[in-house]
C-alpha cells in the first residue's frame, strides 16, 4: 500500500494562490461523500499561503509557504474525536468523517498547524484531504496540478522511486514545526527561509567610490568555529542565510585592501550596510 506525502519547495512558490483559489473552486458547494461535505465560500482555507518578511530596509527578504493538513501519522485531532470520526485511511490520508464528526467542535483545537476549520452551518470540523475523490480517480490533488512554478510535489512516500521519496530521503526536505512531534507527510525544502537568520552587507572600494566585485567574505560561527565562505556580486553585495542566533564574525579580503573583520552578536536578520574597504 502506498503512502501519500508532498514535498513543497519554499523556493518556487511565488505567491500567485493559484492552489488557494483552485481548493476553493473545487470545494466550494460541491459535496463529496465520504471523504468532504461542502467548504464554505468564506472562512475557510484548506490551504494557506504564510508570508514571513525577514530583515528591514534596504535588505528585506520575503518568502511564502503554503500551509495544509500534515496528514500527520500520529495526528492528534484522531485521538480527540469520538466515535472515529475522523480517521487514517491505509494511504495515510487522514479524513474527518463529515457525518460523524457533526457537532464535534473541539477537534478543530486539536491541530498545533491550525489547519482544521469550523463550519457554523453544518456544525462540523473541516481540512484538506488531499483531493481524495481525485485520487481514487487516478489524478492528483487540484492544488498540484495548478501550481505554475511547480513547488508542490505529490506522490508515494514508500516508493523509493517517486520524487517525494528521494526528496525526503536526500534530506532537503524538512517538517515544519518538529516540536510538535506527531510525525507530519507533508515536507518543506528550504525551509530555512521561515525559520532562520541572515546576515548580509555590501562592499565598496574606498578609493573608487565604487561597488566591490569577487570580495572574499567568511563568515565564522563563534560556537562552533564552523565557517562558511562566498564573493561579493558585481554591486558588492554578499549574504549568508540559514543562521541561528549567536556570535559570528564577518571577515572581507581583497588583494591590494587591508582585510576587514565585523563582529555580529545575531539576535535577528542582520544587514551591515556599506563596508568600506581601504588600503
Amino acid at each position: 500500500m502506498s503512502k501519500r506525502g508532498m514535498v513543497i519547495d519554499i523556493s518556487r512558490c511565488t505567491a500567485c494562490y493559484c492552489c488557494f483559489a483552485a481548493c476553493k473552486d473545487e470545494y466550494w458547494d460541491n459535496d463529496y461523500p465520504p471523504y468532504s461535505a461542502p467548504q464554505p465560500k468564506h472562512g475557510q482555507f484548506w490551504i494557506n499561503l504564510v508570508k514571513k518578511e525577514r530583515g528591514t530596509y534596504p535588505c528585506i527578504k520575503v518568502a511564502y509557504v503554503p500551509v495544509l493538513c500534515m496528514q500527520c501519522d500520529d495526528a492528534p485531532c484522531i485521538k480527540a474525536a469520538k466515535e472515529g470520526a475522523v480517521y487514517r485511511r491505509p494511504d495515510g490520508i487522514v479524513i474527518i468523517d463529515p457525518q460523524k464528526a457533526v457537532g464535534q467542535k473541539k477537534i478543530v483545537d486539536t491541530c498545533p498547524y491550525h489547519v482544521i476549520f469550523w463550519n457554523e452551518e453544518k456544525q462540523l470540523p473541516q481540512k484538506c484531504t488531499f483531493c481524495v475523490h481525485m485520487l481514487e480517480e487516478g489524478k492528483i490533488p487540484k492544488c498540484v496540478q495548478v501550481c505554475p512554478s511547480q513547488a508542490l510535489i505529490f506522490g508515494d512516500l514508500d516508493d523509493p522511486k517517486s520524487e517525494v521519496s528521494k526528496l525526503v530521503k536526500s534530506g532537503k526536505a524538512e517538517v515544519f514545526h518538529p516540536e510538535y512531534n506527531i510525525k507530519p507527510n507533508v515536507y518543506y525544502i528550504d525551509l530555512y527561509k521561515m525559520t532562520k537568520l541572515f546576515i548580509a552587507g555590501s562592499a565598496v572600494f574606498k578609493d573608487t567610490d565604487e561597488c566591490a566585485e569577487n570580495v572574499k567574505v567568511t563568515l565564522e560561527d563563534k560556537q562552533t568555529g564552523e565557517t562558511r565562505t562566498t564573493v561579493t556580486n558585481n554591486y558588492g553585495g554578499f549574504e549568508f542565510d540559514g543562521l541561528n542566533v549567536g556570535k559570528y564574525s564577518v571577515k572581507l579580503e581583497c588583494d591590494g585592501y587591508a582585510p576587514k573583520i565585523i563582529d555580529v552578536d545575531l539576535k535577528t536578520d542582520s544587514y551591515l550596510g556599506y563596508i568600506t574597504l581601504s588600503y
